[in-house]
């Protein structure tokens, strides 16, 4: 992890309420996946109540709209329900509201930094790449939306194990 990385989870370690909030191009396969995904986490931890968990798109193009069927689908066999969720559109107030702000790639990262409306904006993206630990060629989350089934289950294999590093590097 980049260091500046390390002091904002280090920030995030002595809080009470850690807020969190994931994006990806269109709010509908990869960020609520994460978001999903996390939640499930810090429910089974006991942790649910110190955790607020949201995802977001860069575009505007589902807002409203539940996540993508075929990644609702792919969660839901691994027991994570998406269909609760609408999507949105990232707005310059989720820097405000939000302690850290993951990316799932380079362009999605470059979007944020774009709406970033100062350094300290700035300071809360990274990438969800950062927390993948596993054995993979990805330092990215990438975009299963024109993928068979394979590429929404490597998806969640990369959110899983990406989503388990953040939760353990902010205990």
């Amino acid at each position: 992890m980049k260091n500046t990385t390390q002091q904002l989870l280090s920030e995030l370690h002595g809080r009470e309420k850690k807020r969190v909030l994931f994006v990806c191009l269109g709010n509908i396969c990869r960020s609520p996946a994460a978001e999903g995904i996390m939640r499930e986490i810090v429910g089974t931890e006991g942790e649910a109540d110190k955790w607020v968990i949201d995802s977001a798109g860069i575009g505007g193009w589902h807002v409203g709209q539940q996540p993508d069927r075929r990644m609702c689908v792919h969660a839901g066999r691994r027991g994570i329900d998406l269909t609760g969720q609408r999507c949105r559109q990232v707005r310059p107030s989720d820097f405000d509201d939000f302690d850290i702000v993951i990316g799932m790639d380079s362009s999605n990262i470059s979007d944020l930094c774009d709406l970033a409306r100062t350094p300290d904006d700035e300071r809360k993206i990274v990438s969800m790449g950062e927390f993948v630990s596993m054995a993979t060629r990805y330092d990215h989350i990438p975009d299963p939306y024109y993928e068979g089934a394979e590429g929404f289950e490597l998806v969640l294999d990369l959110l899983g194990d990406a989503c388990r590093n953040l939760f353990d590097r902010c205990r």
